[in-house]
């Protein structure tokens, strides 16, 4: 499943290859995909220009000329990019829009779980006022992990992976964190002492910051790029091996149906 990293890293090369294009026509492929609105809807796109494209949390927000916006979510196998030639789309496509210069951005999803949709600026404000802050932004201080940490009785590492608290950060990067952290994943998260804060807010940027950078170098669609490819994992998906700091097996346990891994000597309870 793409996370933070990998949707920051497709919505990095969406900017390069299509800022400024224009779009010739959209085709849909899947009307599932654009559910529930009717594929005869995104006629209105065709002549847009492609003015900026951001990412909130996992969430992707192009907007276009003429006030129109589209809001896309990747789900468990969607990618997004930019094809040189719309005669070359896959057939995978379930969205694709022909550019002016006979470009094509292509919406792909061989799963077909994610979602195009059109939206208004109320609708992306009201699903950006659902998050919390993002994790990557500057506004995201100690302080403020202090005080979320501060509302929780939640295991620590299932509330690294409520959105409403602090957008974006998935399982794997949860895990790594916490392992550069030394917080013992099932801490309650009100309780971690306050010297491991910012140690745990520091862990959090840097293993997110390298993960796009290896994303951005080596992410092509779900499946093809792996995290221990991309970014060097130091605890997910390595339990019985031993830890890189003292060589004790790395555990797995599972916390709200999601895999955690953890050192039980270098994160002790």
């Amino acid at each position: 499943m793409p996370e933070l990293p990998e949707v920051e890293a497709v919505v990095r090369r969406f900017r390069e290859a299509a800022i400024g294009a224009s779009i010739h026509s959209v085709q849909i492929e899947r009307a599932g995909t654009v559910a529930p609105h009717l594929p005869s809807e995104f006629k209105s796109l065709h002549g847009a220009s492609i003015l900026r494209a951001h990412r909130r949390a996992k969430h992707i927000f192009i907007h276009l000329s003429g006030d129109q916006h589209l809001h896309i979510h990747l789900r468990m196998t969607g990618n997004l990019y930019v094809i040189p030639d719309y005669r070359l789309r896959p057939h995978s496509a379930r969205v694709w829009f022909r550019l002016k210069d006979n470009r094509s951005i292509i919406y792909e999803d061989s799963r077909a779980l994610g979602k195009v949709h059109l939206v208004t600026r109320a609708q992306i404000e009201r699903i950006e006022s659902g998050l919390g802050p993002e994790p990557l932004e500057p506004t995201f201080t100690p302080m403020i992990l202090k005080a979320i940490l501060a509302t929780s009785r939640s295991p620590i590492k299932p509330m690294l992976l409520d959105q409403t608290r602090i957008a974006g950060v998935g399982n794997i990067y949860a895990s790594e964190a916490l392992w550069h952290s030394r917080i013992h994943p099932c801490t309650r998260a009100n309780q971690v002492p306050v010297r491991k804060i910012s140690k745990l807010h520091s862990a959090i940027q840097k293993v997110l910051r390298e993960a796009a950078a290896g994303a951005y170098a080596g992410y092509q669609q779900p499946g093809t790029a792996i995290e221990s490819e991309s970014f060097g994992v130091s605890a997910y998906g390595r339990a019985g091996k031993p830890c890189l700091r003292c060589q004790t097996p790395i555990k797995r346990i599972t916390q709200a149906a999601r895999s955690t891994f953890f050192c039980p000597s270098c994160q002790p309870c």
